[in-house]
C-alpha cells in the first residue's frame, strides 16, 4: 500500500524500480528484528562488565566484590546469547549498533535499574526460569519497547521502519513467550515462510498497480454521493488492492481479505474510512457472487 501510494505521489511507472524498494523495506525488517532483539544482549554485557570491573576496584566493597549476578546469569539471556542462530545473523548482517552508540544501552540499563520491575526481580540472587522468562518479557513490553530514546533511534537509523516497529515488538514477545526451558533453541525468523510468500508480495503488487483503472471501475459505481476524486487517495489504494485479491487471488478467503484491509484503514486512513470500504467491499462480494466473478478454491474460502 505504501509502496504504491509513494508511486502516485512521485509519479512514477517504474514498477521494476519501485518493487525493488518495496522488497529492500521488506527486507530492513530483518534488520530491525536483529537491532531490537540483539539490545537484550548488550544490555547483559554491559552489565557483566559494569559489575566486573566495580568488582576490581581498589576500595571495592563487600557488595561490589560479591555482587548480585541476577542480571547477568539470567537464563532467557544466556539462550539468546548461545544461540548459534542469532550469533550468525547478527555477524553475516553487520549488525553491531548498540557497541557503536554504547551511550544508548547506558540509557536503557539506568532506567532498567531505577525500575521497581528491576529491584523487586533482584531481590535474591536465585535464577529460576519462569521468572527469569517473565522479568525479560516486562522488561521488554514494559521498558525498552515503549522507550522514546529507542524509538527516535530507530526512527532516524531507517525512516521505513517506523511501521514496522510494533510488528517487530510484538513478534519478538511472541518469541520470547514460546521458550519453554532453558534447554530450548533460539532461532531468528525468516522474512518469508517460503517462496510462494514471496511471490505473492511480488504478485499483488504488480497485478494491482497494472490493473488500476480496471479495479477503480469496479467500486466507481458502488460510491454513488462520491466522486472518485472526493475519495481518500489512500482509501483507493486499499480497495484496489482488496478487490484485486477477491478477483485475482483465489486460494484467500473473502472474509481474511476483507478483514485485513480494514484493519489497514484502522491504522493508516481516517476515522470513518474502515467503515466506508466495509460498506463497499460487502457490496462487491454480494454482486461478485451473483455475476460470478469470484472465484474461490479449496473448502471454506467464501
Amino acid at each position: 500500500m505504501q509502496t504504491i501510494y509513494a508511486m502516485h505521489q512521485n509519479h512514477s511507472d517504474n514498477i521494476e524500480k519501485e518493487e525493488r524498494f518495496l522488497f529492500s523495506s521488506i527486507d530492513n525488517m530483518q534488520d530491525l528484528y536483529l537491532v531490537t532483539i540483539s539490545l537484550l544482549l548488550e544490555i547483559r554485557k554491559k552489565e557483566e562488565e559494569f559489575l566486573d570491573l566495580s568488582s576490581k576496584k581498589y576500595l571495592a566493597t563487600r557488595e561490589e566484590k560479591n555482587p548480585n549476578l541476577k542480571l547477568v546469569n539470567n537464563k532467557v539471556l544466556q539462550l539468546l546469547e548461545e544461540s548459534n542462530s542469532l550469533s550468525i545473523a547478527l555477524a553475516d548482517r553487520k549488525i553491531n549498533d548498540w557497541h557503536i552508540h554504547e551511550e544508548y544501552v547506558k540509557i536503557f540499563t539506568a532506567e532498567i535499574k531505577q525500575s521497581d520491575l528491576y529491584k523487586k526481580y533482584m531481590n535474591n540472587r536465585t535464577n529460576d526460569f519462569q521468572e527469569d522468562k517473565e522479568f525479560i518479557i516486562s522488561l521488554f513490553t514494559e521498558i525498552l519497547a515503549p522507550n522514546i530514546k529507542l524509538y527516535e533511534y530507530l526512527e532516524d537509523h531507517k525512516l521505513t521502519w517506523i511501521d514496522d516497529i510494533p510488528l517487530i515488538n510484538t513478534y519478538i514477545v511472541k518469541q520470547l513467550r514460546a521458550i519453554k526451558s532453558e534447554e530450548d533453541l533460539f532461532f531468528v525468523p525468516k522474512l518469508f515462510s517460503d517462496i510462494e510468500d514471496r511471490e505473492f508480495v511480488s504478485q499483488l503488487f504488480r497485478k494491482t498497480t497494472l490493473n488500476e483503472e480496471a479495479l477503480a471501475k469496479e467500486f466507481a459505481e458502488k460510491t454513488p454521493n462520491w466522486e472518485i476524486e472526493r475519495i481518500a487517495e489512500i482509501d483507493t489504494i486499499i480497495l484496489k488492492m482488496a478487490i484485486c485479491e477477491l478477483l485475482k487471488f483465489p486460494s484467500i478467503p473473502v472474509k481474511v481479505t476483507i478483514n485485513e484491509y480494514l484493519e489497514i484503514a484502522k491504522e493508516y486512513s481516517t476515522p470513518k474510512s474502515s467503515i466506508f470500504i466495509n460498506g463497499v467491499l460487502d457490496n462487491l462480494v454480494k454482486e461478485f457472487n451473483t455475476n460470478g466473478k469470484l472465484k474461490k478454491t479449496g473448502r471454506g474460502l467464501m
